[in-house]
């Protein structure tokens, strides 16, 4: 499939698990926050249990279902009591701070992440759109040095709903100038980014490296510089 001809002229990109290697950092920064704190505990059996509990957690704080300050403590306190952990509630508040804080020092892009956006900011205009939070997302784009690739970035606290409502889309659309036809969106969540994109009239791909399957007519890349082969 080529989208040359169809006028493509402005890009969105997620970030967490699209160009920002969320997984590598978040671990990093949880090693980081238990050595500091002289957490005696396995990090790879942390991770195990965390890492469904907050893929969980985000599906609710996507869906409006919990907020902001209940999924940064609520991560963490299910992880403990599902491993069997007493951990008081002020080290658990403690660890929260300290993830969001150094969350942010780490900053692994995937390794075709600059290659992909070098090759098509000469070509199109750059932009993002996340659900992450507002402070965090920005520490992140500035601290692993590709925050001036971007012109329009948009968060879900700024749009004030969250992916897949049409309304970040449009807000994001609105702010960039370019219409639905003239845009393609790029991310890993099925239903989130593909769908949401979708949704409104934006042209989609699927950034399926975490994916193994979805429906064969469901445009997917495995490597970021496959984009290549699209626009």
């Amino acid at each position: 499939m080529k989208w040359k001809n169809e006028g493509i002229t402005d890009v969105f990109f997620d970030l967490d698990h699209t160009l920002w290697d969320f997984e590598k950092n978040s671990k990093l920064t949880y090693a980081k926050i238990f050595k500091d704190n002289s957490l005696e505990l396995n990090l790879e059996d942390f991770l195990k249990v965390y890492v469904p509990i907050n893929f969980k957690l985000w599906e609710m704080y996507s869906k409006d279902e919990i907020s902001k300050e209940d999924l940064r403590y609520e991560r963490l306190k299910s992880t403990f009591d599902a491993m069997a952990l007493n951990i008081s509630n002020d080290q658990i508040f403690k660890l929260s701070e300290e993830y969001i804080k150094y969350l942010t020092t780490f900053n692994h892009l995937f390794s075709d992440s600059i290659e992909t956006l070098d090759y098509l900011s000469p070509k199109y205009k750059l932009h993002i759109i996340t659900n992450g939070f507002a402070e965090v997302q920005q520490g992140k784009l500035e601290n692993s040095n590709i925050a001036h690739y971007f012109e329009v970035v948009m968060n879900s606290e700024l749009a004030g709903v969250k992916k897949p409502n049409p309304l970040i889309f449009e807000k994001a659309m609105g702010m960039a100038k370019v219409k639905p036809q003239n845009a393609l969106m790029i991310g890993d969540s099925y239903e989130a980014d593909f769908l949401g994109a979708q949704s409104v009239g934006m042209h989609a791909l699927l950034y399926g490296s975490t994916n193994d399957c979805y429906n064969v007519n469901t445009p997917v890349i495995k490597e970021l510089k496959q984009i290549k082969e699209y626009i």
